[in-house]
């Protein structure tokens, strides 16, 4: 072989590689360009809905891309309050997950809100049910991979009714949540295989938290979970209060109790809300509506149970998911029970149990087969 054809070839073995190299780099570059393009044409593509992301950044050594500025809205929105704004979200593979076999996502968000506008809202069931399957579908496309935790921090869920006089805004706020185990990576027994965890500060100052378990594989997931709201100012309430009642508090507070279990389709739940040393007229207001106002407060007088200054209620849900109705008569039961014999615990009953319901759910299934 000739010297001239072997410095040839000696120059194309480091030039090909180097090609290569070049390309390599430059489609990496190019890469978080290619995924944000792809990702905007996903959310532009759902029908009724606007969306749009600012930037997408790739950590490819940790496998993990974060997602910057997803806005999300309806076309037809009254207002410019966007539905979805998830200011940055950081996905990644959960590398703990692929040693068992099972290739996940754990995703974190930070400070993302979520608005329900009334008035943007607005249309019909059929059309909101298929709205809702297009717009969380389309954020599926956007994270590839099933995901198997999630954690929010410093999230917010608010609704407004921006026509009413005044504009209703209710919020949870400072929303810090917890959800381990979502695909069943890690499972023994009959236990549920996913915990969950959050807190929160409601409209008012309320403190929320939300404690329990889930199984979301199922088709109607099961789930064992308590809430509890406490401590939140009722006068904070007074827009909503006075819009769809014509009432208004001067001073009191507010909780809200409940805990549901669902298995196999069958669930069993209850609200109780809870009234504590509220008053309802305040100083300015007019002559009709302080006899109104005076009204509610002689029956609220009847039913409050006078040792705690405490008025409450449970609404108890129980049966089939399909079926799911709030019985009246033991809701008026509760009433007059709290007014009149004993005052409800202030904290979660601890009285729903998982295996109860699932003990009713398979006596129901065999009564379907009789």
């Amino acid at each position: 072989m000739s010297k001239s054809k072997r410095k040839f070839y000696e120059k194309k073995r480091y030039v090909i590689p180097i090609i290569i190299l070049i390309l390599l780099i430059v489609f990496r570059l190019y890469l978080p360009t290619l995924i944000k393009n792809y990702a905007n044409k996903t959310l532009a593509d759902i029908p009724g809905y606007y969306g749009h992301v600012k930037d997408i950044d790739l950590s490819i050594w940790r496998g993990a891309y974060q997602i910057d500025e997803l806005y999300l809205n309806k076309v037809t929105a009254k207002s410019e309050v966007p539905f979805l704004n998830f200011p940055r979200t950081d996905i990644s593979v959960q590398w703990r997950a692929l040693l068992k076999g099972k290739i996940v996502s754990e995703i974190e968000m930070f400070q993302p809100q979520i608005t329900y506008v009334l008035e943007d809202q607005e249309t019909t069931s059929e059309d909101t049910e298929t709205e809702a399957d297009d717009w969380t579908a389309a954020l599926k496309d956007i994270v590839p991979l099933e995901i198997n935790n999630l954690q929010i921090h410093q999230g917010k869920l608010a609704f407004l009714q921006l026509q009413a006089d005044p504009s209703i805004d209710l919020y949870i706020d400072q929303l810090n949540l917890s959800a381990k185990n979502l695909r069943n990576v890690q499972r023994s027994g009959d236990k549920l295989p996913s915990p969950i965890h959050a807190t929160g500060v409601s409209i008012g100052k309320g403190e929320l938290k939300i404690d329990g378990e889930l199984d979301l594989i199922k088709e109607i997931p099961d789930m064992d979970i308590s809430l509890a709201l406490e401590n939140a100012e009722v006068s904070s309430l007074n827009d909503f209060t006075n819009h769809y009642a014509g009432l208004d508090f001067e001073s009191g507070k507010l909780g809200v109790f409940s805990e549901v279990a669902i298995a196999d389709g069958y669930m069993k739940a209850y609200v109780k809300p809870l009234l504590t040393d509220t008053k309802l007229i305040g100083k300015d207001d007019g002559f009709l509506k302080t006899l109104w106002e005076g009204f509610v407060g002689i029956f609220k007088f009847i039913l409050k149970n006078q040792g705690t200054d405490t008025v409450a209620t449970k609404v108890p849900i129980e049966g089939d998911l399909n079926k799911v109705d709030s019985k009246v008569w033991p809701t008026i039961t509760n009433i007059f029970k709290n007014a009149w014999i004993s005052a409800f615990t202030e904290s979660v009953d601890s009285e729903i149990e998982f295996k109860d319901v699932l003990d009713k759910g398979k006596e129901e299934e065999k009564k379907e087969k009789k």
